[in-house]
């Protein structure tokens, strides 16, 4: 019976940890030193190991990393070969799919290159780190649906423009996170854009430049607030796994409870509703509409 060297062996094994996903495309895999206090073997043969998966087309050098897990070619059956060169436009489609499904915070550069079945640091080449790579996927998302002309009237054009990000934020709720700040806007030509077109739908009006800004932020800030909500709702019945209404059926007896002394009367007497069921897209045209009349008596008045 033939023993196999041992850097064979050692080759093996990290094949194997790459076919099972302990290590994944773009990975550091274990550096001759580190192979050399597992395995206890000499540097020499260690380097040998390394060399067998480079030959193999399932391992790399990347400068300044290491050798890393090479990704499986597109359509290839087997391990190794070379990816199709990456664009820019790929990387943010992928890290758009990812944050639509799991959310902002599962959004890593490590998750997106894996997904594309290349190195991480591949993607560096592209965008310089998961900032740049957010700015650019909040313009792709802003830039998906044009906003049209801008209507005649000041408050048919806020009205639209309102909806507008109202649908964007619901094909991507986690935009409205990344957009949550105000002294440091996302720097992008389509999230610009918008904010032009809602100044423009003022542009009639005889607001001031510092009310036509505070208006469209007004209306920014509400659209991205119940947006918001709209995102811990959702998230809220994936953590749970029942809807709202099983959840307000459970704890029902415990706000009944609250109020059954009598310290809150008028709680009591609007909840007491039988046919009164709260409904996130009725609140927001509600208090859009509040909104907008008072842009409107502000206008009203400047005219004055």
């Amino acid at each position: 019976m033939t023993t196999q060297p041992p850097y064979l062996a050692i080759a093996a094994e990290l094949r194997r940890r790459v076919q099972v996903g302990e290590l994944g495309p773009g990975d550091r895999l274990p550096s001759t030193r580190a192979i050399t206090r597992e395995w206890g073997v000499a540097m020499a043969t260690a380097t040998k190991a390394l060399a067998v998966l480079r030959q193999e087309g399932l391992a790399r050098p990347e400068p300044g990393v290491g050798t890393v897990v090479v990704p499986v070619a597109k359509g290839a059956g087997g391990l190794g070969g070379t990816a199709a060169p990456l664009v820019r436009e790929e990387i943010v489609a992928a890290g758009l799919e990812l944050a639509d499904t799991e959310g902002l915070h599962a959004l890593t550069m490590r998750r997106v290159a894996t997904r594309l079945g290349v190195s991480t640091m591949a993607l560096y080449r592209h965008v310089p780190g998961k900032p740049e790579l957010i700015r650019l996927m909040t313009d792709a998302a802003c830039g998906e649906v044009p906003l049209g002309p801008v209507p005649a009237h000041w408050r048919t054009g806020l009205e639209q423009g309102a909806h507008w990000l109202r649908d964007v934020y619901a094909r991507h709720p986690w935009l409205a996170h990344a957009m949550a700040s105000y002294t440091r806007p996302v720097a992008t030509p389509n999230a610009m854009a918008y904010t032009e077109w809602m100044l423009r739908a003022l542009r009639g009006t005889p607001l001031t430049a510092v009310q036509k800004l505070h208006t469209h932020l007004a209306i920014f800030a509400y659209v991205q607030g119940l947006s918001m909500a709209d995102d811990l709702e959702a998230q809220a019945r994936q953590d749970s796994g029942i809807s709202d209404g099983e959840w307000m059926e459970q704890n029902e007896p415990r706000f009944d409870a609250i109020q059954s002394g009598g310290a809150y009367p008028e709680l009591s007497s609007v909840t007491s509703i039988d046919w009164f069921g709260l409904d996130l897209r009725t609140l927001f045209e509600f208090g859009l509409g509040r909104t907008l009349d008072g842009i409107a008596s502000l206008i009203d008045e400047t005219s004055g």
